[in-house]
C-alpha cells in the first residue's frame, strides 16, 4: 500500500455497494491510490463494504469513514476487524472518544484521520488532536455547506504546516483544484463527485492524478460549486432545479406555448382579470434578461399579446409567465419569444389600471417575490427563492452530474431499475 505523498483517495459515498465497486474499480484503473468506503455507503450497506473493498483491492489503502462521534474503541475495532487500514472520527467530538480511537488504532494496526468538518476553530482543534496522536488531519467542508460555496482550500490554508499529522482535504475538490490543494499542504486529496458521477471515472481520476503531479489545472465546468447561480441555471434542466428543491418548486397548470429555455430574476405584476395595463407597464421596468410573472386573478380575457412581446424583444428581456391567459400565439411564436400561461384565448380585457408592480404575488400556486429566479422549458416553470440561489443551483447541478453517471451505466447494458436497485429499496409496508 502506497504511503508516498500526495495521494489521491476517492470518496465511495454511494448507497449501492455494487456501483460503489464499479466506480472504484474505474478509479483504480485511473490510478487512484486509497479507496473510502463513504459515510452513507457504511450506513446502506454496513461495514460488509469496507471487507468487499477489501478483498476486491487488497493492495489499496482502504478508509472507513465512519464519522466516529463516541464510542471509539468499539467502532475503530469493528472497522478495523473488516478490513480498514484507516478510520475517520469527527473532529468535534469529545476528546476521550479521539483517545480511545487512536488507542483503538494502535491496538488493531489502523491509523485514525480526524475529520475537522464544523469544527469552530479549526486552527485550535488542529492542533488539539494533533497532540492526541491521530495519524492524519482532514480539512473537510461538508456536502450541504459546499451548495453554500465555500472553499475548502481557504480553509486547508489556516493549518497548512502547524501539525506534525500529514493534511488531507475534502469537499468539492476536482481536476480544477486538486493541484492547487496540493500546493497548500495537502498530502490526501480526497475526491468525490469528480470521480464517481463521472460517466468516465477512469479518465476523471487520471486527470486529477495528472493535476496533482503537475501541480496544474486541467479544466473542468463540472464537479464544482459556483457562486453565480445563472451560469449554473444555463447548464440544468427545471426537472433538475424540481429534484433541488424536493421534487417541489414548480407552478402548477402553467404551460410554455412560445419559445425555448429561459431563465431570470422576477418582475412581478399583479392585476385585475381581464385588465392588462400593468402588465404591459411592467415592461418599462424591466431590464435586460429579467423574467416578467404576471398574477392576474383569473383566466378570463387575456392580458398579453404579439405587441406586449415585441416590446419585451426589443428589450432584451428573457420571458413572461402569466397566471392567466394570452393571445397571439402564433405570431408571438415567430418572435421565438418565450411566453408561458394557463391558457390561450383571442380576447383581450381592456388597460383599466388596477394591480401593482414589483410586489409579492402568487403564480401557479407558488409565492413569488421581485428577484426570484425564475427557468422554464418544455417541462414547465419553476422558481427559486433569491435568498437560496445559490444553494439551490448548486444542488441541480449535483442531481443533473449524478444524472450522467446513472445514463453512463445504463448505456453499457443495463436500465434504471437494475442500476438503482429499485426493488431492493421499495419502501415497506
Amino acid at each position: 500500500m502506497t504511503s508516498k505523498f500526495p495521494v489521491l483517495q476517492v470518496a465511495l459515498d454511494f448507497i449501492n455497494l455494487k456501483r460503489a465497486v464499479k466506480a472504484a474499480e474505474e478509479s483504480v484503473e485511473g490510478g487512484v491510490n486509497w479507496i473510502e468506503a463513504g459515510t452513507p455507503l457504511i450506513k446502506s450497506e454496513g461495514l460488509d463494504s469496507v471487507r468487499e473493498l477489501r478483498k476486491r483491492f487488497p493492495d489499496k489503502k482502504i478508509i472507513a469513514d465512519m464519522k466516529v462521534m463516541d464510542t471509539g474503541r468499539f467502532e475503530v475495532e469493528a472497522a478495523s476487524k473488516a478490513g480498514a487500514d484507516v478510520v475517520v472520527v469527527l473532529g468535534v467530538t469529545d476528546d476521550s472518544t479521539v483517545r480511545e480511537a487512536v488507542e483503538a488504532g494502535r491496538n488493531y494496526g489502523c491509523e485514525i484521520m480526524a475529520d475537522l468538518m464544523n469544527a469552530p476553530d479549526l486552527e485550535e482543534r488542529a492542533l488539539e488532536l494533533d497532540s492526541m496522536g491521530v495519524d492524519y488531519i482532514c480539512v473537510h467542508v461538508s456536502i450541504d455547506q459546499q451548495m453554500s460555496g465555500i472553499n475548502p482550500i481557504a480553509e486547508l490554508s489556516k493549518i497548512a504546516g502547524k501539525t506534525k499529522a500529514p493534511l488531507a482535504i475534502a469537499g468539492g475538490i476536482n481536476s480544477e483544484t486538486a493541484a492547487e490543494a496540493v500546493k497548500n499542504g495537502a498530502s490526501v486529496v480526497i475526491v468525490g463527485g469528480a470521480i464517481t458521477k463521472a460517466g468516465d471515472a477512469r479518465k476523471a481520476t487520471r486527470d486529477i492524478k495528472r493535476a496533482m503531479g503537475g501541480k496544474k489545472r486541467v479544466r473542468s465546468e463540472l464537479y464544482k460549486k459556483y457562486t453565480e447561480p445563472g451560469k449554473i441555471f444555463g447548464m440544468v434542466s427545471t426537472a433538475n432545479i424540481s429534484d433541488a428543491l424536493h421534487r417541489g418548486g414548480y407552478m402548477q397548470g402553467i404551460r410554455l406555448f412560445s419559445g425555448s429555455v429561459f431563465m431570470g430574476t422576477a418582475v412581478t405584476v399583479r392585476t385585475y382579470p381581464g385588465d392588462w395595463a400593468k402588465p404591459v407597464e411592467a415592461i418599462d421596468e424591466a431590464d435586460e434578461g429579467d423574467v416578467i410573472v404576471v398574477d392576474a386573478g383569473a383566466t378570463t380575457k387575456a392580458v398579453w399579446g404579439e405587441l406586449a412581446s415585441e416590446s419585451c424583444v426589443q428589450k432584451k428581456i428573457a420571458a413572461v409567465v402569466i397566471d392567466g391567459a394570452v393571445r397571439d400565439i402564433g405570431a408571438i411564436r415567430e418572435l421565438g419569444f418565450p411566453v408561458c400561461a394557463r391558457e390561450v384565448k383571442p380576447a383581450a380585457g381592456e388597460p383599466k389600471g388596477m394591480g401593482e408592480i414589483n410586489i409579492p404575488v402568487s403564480c401557479g400556486g407558488l409565492s413569488v417575490k421581485p428577484g426570484d429566479w425564475i427557468i422554464g422549458d418544455s417541462d414547465g416553470v419553476v422558481v427559486v427563492p433569491a435568498n437560496r440561489a445559490v444553494e439551490v443551483a448548486n444542488r441541480a447541478l449535483d442531481v443533473y452530474e449524478k444524472e450522467n453517471r446513472v445514463r453512463e451505466e445504463i448505456k453499457r447494458g443495463s436500465t434504471l431499475s437494475r442500476v438503482l436497485e429499485i426493488k431492493r429499496w421499495e419502501k415497506t409496508k
